[in-house]
Protein backbone atom coordinates (compact mmCIF):
# COMPACT_ATOMS: atom_id res chain seq x y z
CA UNK A 1 0.00 0.00 0.00
CA UNK A 2 0.86 3.66 -0.19
CA UNK A 3 0.73 5.68 2.83
CA UNK A 4 1.14 9.31 3.20
CA UNK A 5 1.20 10.14 7.63
CA UNK A 6 0.14 14.26 8.13
CA UNK A 7 2.66 14.53 11.57
CA UNK A 8 2.83 18.69 13.05
CA UNK A 9 6.25 16.95 14.55
CA UNK A 10 8.46 14.31 12.99
CA UNK A 11 12.24 13.78 14.58
CA UNK A 12 14.41 15.28 15.07
CA UNK A 13 11.32 16.81 17.20
CA UNK A 14 10.53 14.02 20.07
CA UNK A 15 7.75 13.33 22.13
CA UNK A 16 5.48 10.36 22.64
CA UNK A 17 3.12 11.39 19.22
CA UNK A 18 6.39 12.01 17.33
CA UNK A 19 8.03 8.54 18.19
CA UNK A 20 4.85 6.81 16.94
CA UNK A 21 4.22 8.11 13.98
CA UNK A 22 8.24 7.19 13.21
CA UNK A 23 8.06 3.97 14.32
CA UNK A 24 5.19 3.09 12.58
CA UNK A 25 6.52 4.77 9.63
CA UNK A 26 9.60 2.45 9.57
CA UNK A 27 7.46 -0.54 10.79
CA UNK A 28 5.39 -0.64 7.67
CA UNK A 29 8.21 0.32 5.37
CA UNK A 30 10.25 -3.41 6.46
CA UNK A 31 6.38 -4.63 6.04
CA UNK A 32 6.71 -3.69 2.58
CA UNK A 33 4.38 -0.52 2.14
CA UNK A 34 5.49 2.95 0.90
CA UNK A 35 5.65 5.54 3.44
CA UNK A 36 5.77 8.94 3.47
CA UNK A 37 5.68 11.23 5.69
CA UNK A 38 4.34 15.02 5.58
CA UNK A 39 5.34 17.82 8.38
CA UNK A 40 6.31 21.14 9.59
CA UNK A 41 9.60 22.48 8.51
CA UNK A 42 11.46 23.26 11.65
CA UNK A 43 14.49 25.60 11.56
CA UNK A 44 17.37 24.73 8.99
CA UNK A 45 15.81 21.31 8.43
CA UNK A 46 15.91 20.15 4.65
CA UNK A 47 12.78 20.42 2.71
CA UNK A 48 12.71 16.56 1.69
CA UNK A 49 15.06 13.37 3.59
CA UNK A 50 14.97 9.62 2.84
CA UNK A 51 15.30 7.99 6.04
CA UNK A 52 15.00 4.02 7.43
CA UNK A 53 12.98 4.29 3.86
CA UNK A 54 10.18 6.90 4.31
CA UNK A 55 10.56 9.80 2.65
CA UNK A 56 10.19 13.11 4.54
CA UNK A 57 8.74 16.18 2.96
CA UNK A 58 8.72 19.37 5.60
CA UNK A 59 6.81 22.03 4.44
CA UNK A 60 6.25 25.62 5.23
CA UNK A 61 3.87 27.01 7.17
CA UNK A 62 1.71 30.37 6.98
CA UNK A 63 1.43 29.56 10.78
CA UNK A 64 5.14 29.47 10.86
CA UNK A 65 5.92 33.15 10.08
CA UNK A 66 2.83 33.91 12.76
CA UNK A 67 4.55 32.42 15.35
CA UNK A 68 1.85 34.29 18.30
CA UNK A 69 -1.08 32.51 17.39
CA UNK A 70 -0.34 29.46 19.37
CA UNK A 71 1.19 29.31 22.57
CA UNK A 72 4.42 27.73 22.28
CA UNK A 73 7.29 29.22 20.20
CA UNK A 74 9.84 26.32 19.79
CA UNK A 75 7.46 24.32 17.71
CA UNK A 76 5.21 25.07 15.15
CA UNK A 77 2.00 23.63 15.63
CA UNK A 78 -0.46 23.01 12.53
CA UNK A 79 -3.83 25.01 13.10
CA UNK A 80 -7.04 23.92 13.78
CA UNK A 81 -8.27 24.81 10.32
CA UNK A 82 -6.68 24.90 6.19
CA UNK A 83 -3.07 26.64 6.63
CA UNK A 84 -2.52 27.83 3.00
CA UNK A 85 1.25 27.21 2.33
CA UNK A 86 0.81 23.62 3.76
CA UNK A 87 -2.72 22.67 1.80
CA UNK A 88 -0.84 24.37 -1.67
CA UNK A 89 2.36 21.68 -0.42
CA UNK A 90 0.16 18.29 0.65
CA UNK A 91 -1.34 18.71 -3.34
CA UNK A 92 2.02 18.78 -4.13
CA UNK A 93 2.71 15.91 -2.28
CA UNK A 94 -0.12 13.91 -2.82
CA UNK A 95 0.77 14.40 -6.87
CA UNK A 96 3.93 13.12 -6.53
CA UNK A 97 3.16 10.23 -3.84
CA UNK A 98 -0.26 9.45 -5.07
CA UNK A 99 -1.34 7.50 -2.00
CA UNK A 100 -4.10 5.04 -1.35
CA UNK A 101 -4.25 6.05 1.91
CA UNK A 102 -4.00 9.15 4.13
CA UNK A 103 -3.34 8.32 7.90
CA UNK A 104 -3.09 12.21 9.71
CA UNK A 105 -1.98 12.41 13.42
CA UNK A 106 -4.15 15.66 14.73
CA UNK A 107 -4.48 18.98 13.45
CA UNK A 108 -2.09 18.85 10.10
CA UNK A 109 -5.44 17.10 9.24
CA UNK A 110 -7.12 20.15 8.41
CA UNK A 111 -4.88 20.73 5.58
CA UNK A 112 -5.62 18.21 4.12
CA UNK A 113 -9.70 18.05 4.50
CA UNK A 114 -10.38 20.36 1.31
CA UNK A 115 -7.78 17.61 -0.66
CA UNK A 116 -9.93 14.77 0.19
CA UNK A 117 -12.54 14.56 -2.43
CA UNK A 118 -9.67 15.60 -4.88
CA UNK A 119 -7.00 13.15 -3.73
CA UNK A 120 -9.19 10.02 -3.78
CA UNK A 121 -7.31 8.50 -1.23
CA UNK A 122 -9.03 6.89 1.91
CA UNK A 123 -8.45 8.98 5.07
CA UNK A 124 -7.85 7.40 8.67
CA UNK A 125 -6.96 9.54 11.81
CA UNK A 126 -5.15 8.69 14.85
CA UNK A 127 -6.38 10.65 17.90
CA UNK A 128 -3.24 10.94 20.36
CA UNK A 129 -5.44 13.35 22.20
CA UNK A 130 -8.36 14.88 22.93
CA UNK A 131 -7.64 17.52 20.45
CA UNK A 132 -10.92 16.46 18.39
CA UNK A 133 -13.23 18.46 20.62
CA UNK A 134 -10.82 19.61 22.82
CA UNK A 135 -9.13 23.25 21.99
CA UNK A 136 -6.48 23.08 24.32
CA UNK A 137 -6.12 18.96 23.49
CA UNK A 138 -5.84 17.93 27.22
CA UNK A 139 -9.41 18.33 28.92
CA UNK A 140 -7.78 20.05 31.60
CA UNK A 141 -8.95 23.22 32.97
CA UNK A 142 -7.53 25.30 36.14
CA UNK A 143 -5.84 22.03 37.15
CA UNK A 144 -8.84 20.25 37.32
CA UNK A 145 -10.06 17.82 34.19
CA UNK A 146 -12.54 19.59 32.48
CA UNK A 147 -16.39 18.32 32.63
CA UNK A 148 -17.97 21.02 30.45
CA UNK A 149 -18.37 20.99 27.14
CA UNK A 150 -19.82 24.38 26.06
CA UNK A 151 -18.95 26.87 23.54
CA UNK A 152 -19.03 29.62 26.71
CA UNK A 153 -16.76 26.99 28.60
CA UNK A 154 -14.35 26.29 25.92
CA UNK A 155 -13.89 30.18 25.04
CA UNK A 156 -12.87 30.96 28.48
CA UNK A 157 -10.24 27.56 28.45
CA UNK A 158 -8.83 28.64 24.74
CA UNK A 159 -8.66 32.41 26.12
CA UNK A 160 -6.82 31.11 29.16
CA UNK A 161 -4.48 28.77 27.00
CA UNK A 162 -4.15 31.27 23.77
CA UNK A 163 -4.78 34.46 25.17
CA UNK A 164 -6.72 36.76 23.12
CA UNK A 165 -6.47 34.44 20.01
CA UNK A 166 -8.41 32.48 21.84
CA UNK A 167 -12.03 33.38 20.25
CA UNK A 168 -10.33 32.82 16.48
CA UNK A 169 -8.97 28.89 17.42
CA UNK A 170 -12.31 27.99 19.32
CA UNK A 171 -14.36 29.15 16.16
CA UNK A 172 -11.78 27.71 13.90
CA UNK A 173 -11.93 24.76 15.64
CA UNK A 174 -15.76 23.99 15.70
CA UNK A 175 -16.23 24.65 12.21
CA UNK A 176 -13.44 22.52 11.49
CA UNK A 177 -14.84 19.41 13.30
CA UNK A 178 -17.69 19.56 11.10
CA UNK A 179 -15.88 18.65 8.22
CA UNK A 180 -13.25 16.51 9.79
CA UNK A 181 -16.45 13.88 10.94
CA UNK A 182 -17.45 14.08 6.66
CA UNK A 183 -13.92 13.77 5.82
CA UNK A 184 -12.31 10.61 7.70
CA UNK A 185 -13.11 7.21 7.11
CA UNK A 186 -11.51 5.60 10.50
CA UNK A 187 -10.53 7.30 13.64
CA UNK A 188 -7.92 5.42 15.84
CA UNK A 189 -8.47 6.46 19.36
CA UNK A 190 -5.38 5.45 21.34
CA UNK A 191 -7.11 4.68 24.47
CA UNK A 192 -11.01 3.70 25.57
CA UNK A 193 -10.38 7.31 27.34
CA UNK A 194 -9.91 8.85 24.03
CA UNK A 195 -12.70 7.22 22.33
CA UNK A 196 -14.63 8.31 25.57
CA UNK A 197 -13.98 11.37 25.85
CA UNK A 198 -14.25 12.54 22.13
CA UNK A 199 -17.54 10.84 22.41
CA UNK A 200 -17.29 8.81 18.44
CA UNK A 201 -19.30 6.06 19.74
CA UNK A 202 -22.22 8.99 20.74
CA UNK A 203 -21.74 10.81 17.22
CA UNK A 204 -21.41 6.98 15.58
CA UNK A 205 -18.29 7.92 13.73
CA UNK A 206 -16.22 4.82 12.55
CA UNK A 207 -13.67 4.36 15.24
CA UNK A 208 -11.17 1.45 16.23
CA UNK A 209 -9.32 1.70 19.50
CA UNK A 210 -5.77 0.83 18.79
CA UNK A 211 -3.01 1.87 21.35
CA UNK A 212 0.91 3.41 20.89
CA UNK A 213 3.62 0.79 20.51
CA UNK A 214 7.10 0.06 20.90
CA UNK A 215 9.29 -1.59 18.27
CA UNK A 216 9.56 -5.54 19.41
CA UNK A 217 14.01 -4.52 19.15
CA UNK A 218 13.10 -1.73 22.38
CA UNK A 219 15.72 -3.94 24.43
CA UNK A 220 18.02 -3.36 21.67
CA UNK A 221 17.74 0.16 21.36
CA UNK A 222 19.10 0.78 24.72
CA UNK A 223 22.64 2.43 25.08
CA UNK A 224 23.50 0.70 28.44
CA UNK A 225 27.14 2.44 27.56
CA UNK A 226 26.11 6.05 27.26
CA UNK A 227 27.74 7.93 29.85
CA UNK A 228 24.55 10.31 30.88
CA UNK A 229 24.04 7.15 32.56
CA UNK A 230 26.89 7.47 35.27
CA UNK A 231 24.65 10.36 36.64
CA UNK A 232 22.05 7.86 37.78
CA UNK A 233 22.22 6.22 41.72
CA UNK A 234 24.16 3.02 41.47
CA UNK A 235 21.79 0.99 43.45
CA UNK A 236 17.96 0.84 43.41
CA UNK A 237 16.20 4.32 42.28
CA UNK A 238 12.95 5.10 41.50
CA UNK A 239 12.23 6.90 38.29
CA UNK A 240 9.92 9.51 36.60
CA UNK A 241 10.11 10.04 32.75
CA UNK A 242 7.74 12.85 31.33
CA UNK A 243 7.55 16.49 30.89
CA UNK A 244 8.19 18.30 34.42
CA UNK A 245 4.54 19.80 35.05
CA UNK A 246 2.22 20.14 37.02
CA UNK A 247 -0.61 17.75 34.87
CA UNK A 248 1.95 15.03 34.82
CA UNK A 249 1.80 14.86 38.57
CA UNK A 250 4.96 16.02 39.49
CA UNK A 251 4.11 18.37 42.61
CA UNK A 252 1.90 14.97 43.85
CA UNK A 253 5.23 13.22 43.40
CA UNK A 254 7.88 15.03 44.98
CA UNK A 255 5.27 15.67 48.13
CA UNK A 256 4.34 11.27 48.19
CA UNK A 257 8.58 11.10 48.05
CA UNK A 258 9.07 13.35 51.00
CA UNK A 259 7.02 10.99 53.35
CA UNK A 260 8.60 8.36 52.07
CA UNK A 261 9.63 6.39 55.48
CA UNK A 262 12.35 4.51 52.71
CA UNK A 263 15.82 5.44 51.74
CA UNK A 264 15.94 5.80 47.84
CA UNK A 265 16.93 8.27 45.21
CA UNK A 266 14.54 9.90 43.24
CA UNK A 267 15.40 10.36 39.24
CA UNK A 268 12.85 13.09 36.90
CA UNK A 269 14.19 13.16 33.19
CA UNK A 270 12.07 15.47 30.94
CA UNK A 271 11.73 18.99 29.83
CA UNK A 272 11.00 21.12 32.99
CA UNK A 273 8.35 24.27 32.37
CA UNK A 274 10.27 27.30 32.35
CA UNK A 275 7.59 29.13 34.64
CA UNK A 276 7.32 25.96 37.40
CA UNK A 277 9.00 26.35 40.57
CA UNK A 278 9.27 22.60 42.12
CA UNK A 279 11.26 22.48 45.73
CA UNK A 280 13.08 19.29 45.22
CA UNK A 281 13.47 17.15 48.32
CA UNK A 282 16.87 15.79 49.41
CA UNK A 283 18.03 12.79 47.43
CA UNK A 284 16.18 13.71 44.21
CA UNK A 285 18.33 14.19 40.91
CA UNK A 286 16.42 16.21 37.80
CA UNK A 287 17.79 15.39 34.41
CA UNK A 288 16.78 17.48 31.06
CA UNK A 289 16.39 16.48 27.50
CA UNK A 290 18.30 12.82 27.98
CA UNK A 291 18.17 11.02 24.33
CA UNK A 292 15.86 8.40 24.40
CA UNK A 293 18.37 5.49 24.36
CA UNK A 294 20.01 6.76 27.36
CA UNK A 295 16.20 6.86 28.86
CA UNK A 296 15.85 3.48 27.67
CA UNK A 297 19.24 2.60 30.05
CA UNK A 298 17.69 4.19 32.91
CA UNK A 299 14.44 2.42 32.72
CA UNK A 300 16.21 -0.95 32.63
CA UNK A 301 18.40 0.49 35.91
CA UNK A 302 15.15 1.45 37.96
CA UNK A 303 13.29 0.15 40.70
CA UNK A 304 9.97 1.59 40.07
CA UNK A 305 8.53 3.36 37.30
CA UNK A 306 6.09 6.29 38.41
CA UNK A 307 3.46 8.19 36.49
CA UNK A 308 1.21 10.18 38.45
CA UNK A 309 -0.54 11.96 36.00
CA UNK A 310 -3.49 14.41 37.28
CA UNK A 311 -4.66 14.57 33.90
CA UNK A 312 -5.86 12.03 31.75
CA UNK A 313 -2.99 10.83 29.75
CA UNK A 314 -4.18 9.59 26.22
CA UNK A 315 -1.56 6.33 26.02
CA UNK A 316 1.89 7.18 27.87
CA UNK A 317 4.69 5.59 25.72
CA UNK A 318 6.74 5.52 28.92
CA UNK A 319 5.02 3.26 30.61
CA UNK A 320 5.21 0.59 27.38
CA UNK A 321 8.62 1.04 27.68
CA UNK A 322 8.92 0.59 31.62
CA UNK A 323 6.56 -2.62 31.32
CA UNK A 324 8.94 -3.95 27.95
CA UNK A 325 12.11 -3.66 30.81
CA UNK A 326 10.04 -5.74 33.54
CA UNK A 327 9.79 -2.42 36.35
CA UNK A 328 6.55 -2.18 37.73
CA UNK A 329 4.52 0.83 37.57
CA UNK A 330 2.82 2.51 39.98
CA UNK A 331 0.42 5.30 38.48
CA UNK A 332 -3.14 7.10 38.36
CA UNK A 333 -6.36 5.92 38.04
CA UNK A 334 -6.78 7.93 34.95
CA UNK A 335 -6.91 8.14 31.37
CA UNK A 336 -5.00 5.64 29.23
CA UNK A 337 -3.19 4.20 31.94
CA UNK A 338 -5.95 2.28 32.97
CA UNK A 339 -5.25 0.05 29.28
CA UNK A 340 -2.07 -0.15 30.12
CA UNK A 341 -1.74 -0.88 33.75
CA UNK A 342 -3.28 -4.35 35.26
CA UNK A 343 -4.02 -3.37 38.17
CA UNK A 344 -2.28 -5.29 41.55
CA UNK A 345 -0.55 -7.23 38.49
CA UNK A 346 1.69 -5.70 36.44
CA UNK A 347 1.67 -2.41 39.06
CA UNK A 348 -0.29 -0.64 40.97
CA UNK A 349 -2.87 2.02 40.20
CA UNK A 350 -4.24 5.37 42.60
CA UNK A 351 -6.02 7.92 42.98
CA UNK A 352 -4.79 11.37 40.68
CA UNK A 353 -3.60 13.97 42.70
CA UNK A 354 -3.33 11.89 46.39
CA UNK A 355 -0.22 12.20 47.33
CA UNK A 356 -0.70 9.86 50.59
CA UNK A 357 -2.36 7.03 48.77
CA UNK A 358 0.86 7.01 46.04
CA UNK A 359 3.20 7.03 49.04
CA UNK A 360 1.63 4.10 50.41
CA UNK A 361 1.77 2.18 47.33
CA UNK A 362 5.38 2.99 46.67
CA UNK A 363 6.40 1.94 50.42
CA UNK A 364 4.00 -1.05 49.59
CA UNK A 365 6.29 -2.27 46.52
CA UNK A 366 9.78 -1.38 47.79
CA UNK A 367 8.60 -3.27 50.99
CA UNK A 368 7.95 -6.30 49.25
CA UNK A 369 10.88 -7.37 46.78
CA UNK A 370 9.39 -10.78 45.88
CA UNK A 371 5.77 -8.80 44.53
CA UNK A 372 7.98 -6.46 42.58
CA UNK A 373 9.75 -9.23 40.71
CA UNK A 374 6.26 -11.02 40.02
CA UNK A 375 4.68 -7.57 38.68
CA UNK A 376 7.69 -7.17 36.78
CA UNK A 377 7.47 -10.48 35.46
CA UNK A 378 4.13 -10.07 34.35
CA UNK A 379 4.72 -6.66 33.07
CA UNK A 380 6.95 -8.04 30.48
CA UNK A 381 4.54 -10.71 29.38
CA UNK A 382 1.61 -8.44 29.30
CA UNK A 383 3.55 -5.80 27.12
CA UNK A 384 3.61 -8.26 24.68
CA UNK A 385 -0.17 -7.01 23.31
CA UNK A 386 1.70 -3.18 22.98
CA UNK A 387 4.24 -3.81 20.59
CA UNK A 388 4.99 -3.12 16.85
CA UNK A 389 4.56 -7.14 16.04
CA UNK A 390 0.66 -7.31 17.35
CA UNK A 391 -0.40 -3.09 17.10
CA UNK A 392 0.73 -2.44 13.61
CA UNK A 393 -0.80 -5.67 12.20
CA UNK A 394 -4.17 -4.46 13.72
CA UNK A 395 -3.73 -0.73 11.63
CA UNK A 396 -2.90 -2.75 8.12
CA UNK A 397 -6.20 -4.14 9.01
CA UNK A 398 -7.82 -1.21 9.35
CA UNK A 399 -6.14 0.12 6.24
CA UNK A 400 -7.58 -2.89 4.04
CA UNK A 401 -10.90 -2.50 5.23
CA UNK A 402 -11.46 1.08 4.35
CA UNK A 403 -9.93 0.48 1.33
CA UNK A 404 -12.79 -1.71 0.69
CA UNK A 405 -15.69 0.63 1.45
Amino acid sequence: MRILMLAQFYPPIIGGEERHVYNLSVELVSRGHEIAVATIQHGQDPLFTVEQGVRVYRVPSTMKRLQSLLKEKERYHAPPFPDPEILKALRYIIQEECPEIIHAHNWLLHSFTPLKAWSKARCVVTLHDYSQVCVIKRFMRQGRVCSERTFHHCLQCANEHYGMRGAIITLAHRRSRELERNAVDMFLPVSRAVAEGTQLAEQKLPYRVIPNFVPDTLIEMCNAANPLLAQLPQEKFLLFVGDIVLDKGVEVLLKAYAQLQYDIPLVLIGRAEKKLSLSLPPNTRLFESWPHEAVLGAWQRCTLALIPSTCPDSCPTVAIEAMVMGKPIIGSRIGGLTDLVVDNETGLLVTPGDSQELQTAIQCLLNDPQRREQMGNRARQHVTTLQAQAVVTKIEQVYREVLQV
